[in-house]
């Protein structure tokens, strides 16, 4: 059974209204990687939120997620510049050399693969990003390359 104190004390700082669930479920994602079930079962219960509620929300939010997300999360842009100028090709080479798809995470916990629709660098698609660092005009030969500066 994971310990939740992390979840209580969140609970106490942000207090037991609805109006504290945004800012709780940004520091449960923070501190865990992802916002456990266990977690929102106890957010739902000491806020008396629907955990319906809940799970609306994470969903909703690409910043949230439901499962444990990489030390490195590699956003791959599919907005329409990035798609036109081959971003598809750039994130099969990066879903290539990590073996996983996008959504999914690599066993060792190293890398996280998502699709996002807009990350605001249409001038240098396409675009991805590893953690906070941007790489324009990205092509599939670049990616090896990227990569293996954020491995360990």
């Amino acid at each position: 059974m994971e310990n939740y104190d992390k979840v209580k004390e969140l609970i106490e700082r942000f207090g037991r209204k609805k109006m504290a669930l945004m800012p709780i479920l940004h520091e449960v994602q923070e501190h865990y990687g992802y916002i456990p079930q266990g977690a929102q079962d106890l957010i739902a219960a000491e806020l008396r939120i629907p955990p319906t509620e809940i799970y609306g929300l994470i969903t909703f939010y690409a910043r949230f997620s439901l499962v444990p997300q990489g030390k490195n999360k590699v956003s791959a842009c599919m907005g329409t510049a990035c798609y036109v100028k081959g971003a598809e090709n750039v994130l099969h080479a990066v879903k290539q050399n990590l073996g996983i798809d996008a959504g999914e995470t690599t066993k060792d916990g190293t890398f996280s693969i998502e699709k996002v629709y807009c990350l605001g660098a249409c001038g240098l698609a396409p675009v991805m990003t590893v953690n906070e660092d941007f790489y324009g005009k990205m092509s599939p030969d670049k990616v090896e390359e990227v990569l293996s500066s954020y491995k360990d």
